[in-house]
């Protein structure tokens, strides 16, 4: 019988066998950085492994954070055993002390642990465009918009400001567009729908402030031990691009944030992310390179990343071939791509003489896993069928009730409990548009009020010259009436030319008479006629 205790510092997975020989499987602490998978079909213990080398590495005084996709990691927070764990410890030479592991509860929306929250600027371009399944173009106009946000100086932390971001990107497209090049409404529009589709999937409480410390996630519990970060994904599970993104995230920042150690006796953190292949589908290129890098380079800043996932081929070669401590539990290959994803599984692990690896991996049973870890020197140990040993703690999710009273005396709970909405890209843009539209209206007041002066003084011009007429024509007027009078005068005062005699001719007489003949009859037609009856017939 083995040890419980390894001879060098490392954390006791389980028990192999060889004939009679029994050996301890133990994943060295400071070999732990050189990161591993845990694989294996539904069912088969892959949780159980995970409980149990978290609270292994906690009881190391190694920081711990795991995603809870099914609710069932939450029991590593309370004590627990039973007669079946106890009879494996017994079977494999350990003895169990149960105990539970200093736990803090988070969740993205803030229901089953504590909100977990970043903002837009942190997530960046290239993850945020990830979480909205964006094509290359549309990547390309919020790597635009970005890049705005960047030189304006505008503070892009909710969803709301990138939604004001890109109105203003679009409304400014033309003068952005000469500089970085086509701004397509058409984009911005589909952004904006992605955007609203991602608020519904829980990105209007996961964006915002206050943002998560990654020192929180990182400290030691006043016994020594390590706090173990579970974070509930019962529900992110539903949304599963914001899931492998925010993880993704949470990876690079510790990647960026966390200093060069080299291979520490210890892991500064071990980071356990399930349902691992959520991360690697459909996932671009570029992308793909990216968790290479991210992987490739974090173990030097003291961090092991442990990814569990169903079949090893659910991770690239690029990535995979990273990952130095590997468990894999059972596989069971019914159809073609099941018998290649086996094939695969099988020949990433260094061979053992004794048996065949692929049958090994078909047969075994549950709580049982093939394992190979890197001993002392780095190199992977031969792979050995071994009995993982039982947990200490609880196996079975905890109860709303437990859950909550370590939520309620959790040291982080006043820190991350209220959301804080700071000026920021929202507020400052819609400044700048009231400032504008400000400015616009005094811009057509004035406008307007010139027009108005100039209408005026056009009507004062036309007045004036109509007066102006009115007075010549009046002058005129009266000029030619002062003609008129002067000429009447003047004939009215004129002296009378004298006849040459005073006798009448004979057609001056003929004249007269003819007149006075006429005259007095058309006086008494006219009396006749007007008085009517005293007309004689």
């Amino acid at each position: 019988m083995p040890d419980a205790a390894p001879s060098l510092p490392g954390l006791f997975v389980g028990q192999s066998h060889d004939g009679d020989v029994a050996t301890a499987q133990t994943l060295l602490f400071h070999r732990a950085n050189r990161h591993g998978v845990i694989a294996g079909a539904t069912g088969t213990g892959k949780t159980v492994t995970l409980q149990i080398m978290a609270q292994g590495f906690s009881d190391a005084g190694v920081p711990v954070f795991c995603a809870d996709v099914k609710g069932d990691l939450s029991g590593i927070s309370q004590v627990g055993t039973n007669e079946k764990l106890l009879a494996r410890a017994t079977s494999i030479g350990l003895t169990l002390s149960p105990k539970a592991a200093p736990v803090v509860f988070w969740d993205l929306y803030g229901v089953k642990g504590h909100p977990v929250r970043a903002t837009i600027s942190e997530i960046g371009p290239l993850l945020l465009a990830r979480m909205m399944d964006l094509n290359d173009v549309q990547e390309g106009v919020l790597a635009v918009a970005f890049h705005v946000a960047d030189k304006e100086g505008l503070l892009l932390l909710d969803l709301d400001d990138l939604r004001s971001l890109l109105a203003y990107v679009g409304e400014n497209a033309a003068v952005i567009g000469r500089e970085v090049g086509n701004v397509a409404p058409a984009s911005i529009a589909s952004i904006q729908r992605a955007i609203l589709q991602l608020e519904q999937d829980g990105g209007d409480v996961f964006f915002g402030e206050p943002a998560l410390k990654l020192t929180d996630l990182m400290q030691i519990a006043p016994d020594g031990r390590g706090q173990v970060n579970v974070l509930d994904s019962t529900r992110l599970m539903n949304s599963p691009r914001l899931y492998g993104a925010f993880l993704l995230w949470l990876m690079s920042e510790l990647f960026e944030q966390l200093p060069e150690v080299g291979d520490p006796e210890k892991p500064k953190m071990v980071f356990f992310f399930d349902e691992a292949h959520l991360l690697f589908r459909d996932a671009p290129k570029p992308l793909l390179e990216k968790i290479e890098q991210v992987v490739r380079l974090i173990r030097s800043k003291g961090v092991g990343i442990y990814f569990i996932t169903q079949n090893p081929a659910d991770i690239p070669d690029s990535v995979l071939a990273q990952l130095g401590n590997r468990i894999q539990h059972a596989l069971r290959a019914y159809t073609p791509a099941e018998q290649r994803g086996l094939k695969a599984a099988s020949e990433s692990f260094r061979a053992n003489p004794a048996f065949d690896t692929k049958d090994a991996i078909q047969a075994l049973g549950t709580g049982e896993a093939i394992v190979s870890l890197l001993d002392e020197k780095g190199a992977p140990t031969i792979t050995a069928r071994t009995l993982i040993r039982p947990p200490d703690s609880r196996l079975g999710p905890a109860t709303d009730v437990e859950r909550a009273t370590i939520i309620a005396t959790s040291p982080f709970k006043s820190a991350y409990e209220t959301a804080i909405d700071r000026e920021s890209a929202e507020e400052v843009l819609a400044a700048r548009h009231a400032a504008a539209g400000a400015a616009e209206a005094d811009r057509e007041a004035a406008e307007a009020r010139a027009r108005a002066d100039a209408a005026a003084a056009k009507q004062r011009d036309a007045d004036q010259k109509a007066a102006d007429k009115a007075a010549d024509r009046a002058a005129r007027d009266q000029a030619a009436d002062r003609a008129r009078y002067d000429r009447e005068t003047a004939r009215t005062r004129a002296p009378a030319k004298p006849r040459a005699s005073s006798r009448q001719t004979p057609m001056e007489a003929l004249t007269k008479s003819v007149l006075r003949t006429a005259g007095s009859t058309i006086t008494r037609e006219l009396l006749r006629g007007i008085l009517g009856g005293l007309k004689r017939r």
